[in-house]
């Protein structure tokens, strides 16, 4: 019988995976444009500031987020625009605040079920090269350590998980433990079709999922 999917919203995403052990960054959920002030001044630092609910996906491409946010003033702005910005369609809706953070390096790691072989784990080279690159590698889950290491390795771009412009080496070990994880979640959770990590940013050598989109089995059509 098909079977029809729905997209989980950002919050619940990032929540699900990292009960599986994928780190993330930490996100809050506020309701409006002051508690966005609270959230960010408890963060510190810069944040990031993006239009929240259920049945919104694609927020980059609908302008949805506000980046680099570094004073009250304009978490308080940001935060009343994306508020104004909502459409009917999206339903009901509230804003995430979460920190900024940068790094000259970006991997993207994720999990799908292909329909004819099943569940599969990916890697590859993140950032806005994502897609001219092609630089992925695949398994189909479960993976082991080795399976996990092999792909890691088997990327072309191998001078980029090196040390780079004074930022260390990154962490093979920890990126291959987020494929781990990906492949203990496509095992426990068996309503899941997809989930998209883009991007894991590194820091200090360590990859942080800063956005999650998992998508769901939602119900069957019947004939």
């Amino acid at each position: 019988m098909p079977t029809t999917t729905r997209t989980l919203s950002e919050h619940d995403s990032v929540r699900l995976v990292a009960r599986h052990g994928v780190p993330v960054v930490t996100v809050r959920r506020v309701s409006d444009a002051e508690a966005a002030v609270d959230a960010a001044a408890e963060i510190g630092g810069p944040v990031v500031v993006k239009l929240h609910g259920d049945a919104i996906a694609h927020k980059t491409e609908r302008g949805l987020v506000r980046l680099r946010l570094t004073d009250p003033h304009a978490v308080r702005a940001a935060a009343t625009q994306l508020l104004a910005a909502a459409t009917p369609a999206d339903g009901p809706v509230d804003l995430v605040v979460a920190p900024m953070l940068s790094g000259i390096r970006e991997l993207v790691a994720g999990m799908l079920v292909d329909p004819q072989f099943g569940p599969c784990v990916m890697i590859g080279v993140g950032g806005v090269l994502t897609e001219a690159l092609g630089d992925v590698a695949f398994r189909l889950v479960p993976i082991t350590r080795a399976d996990a290491d092999d792909m890691v390795d088997e990327l072309r771009n191998q001078a980029l998980l090196g040390p780079v412009r004074g930022e260390p080496a990154v962490d093979r070990t920890a990126v291959a433990d987020v494929l781990l994880a990906l492949s203990a979640l496509a095992d426990a959770e068996s309503d899941v079709v997809s989930v998209d990590l883009n991007p894991l940013v590194i820091v200090d050598g360590q990859p942080i999922a800063v956005d999650a989109l998992v998508e769901i089995a939602a119900s069957e059509v019947t004939a």
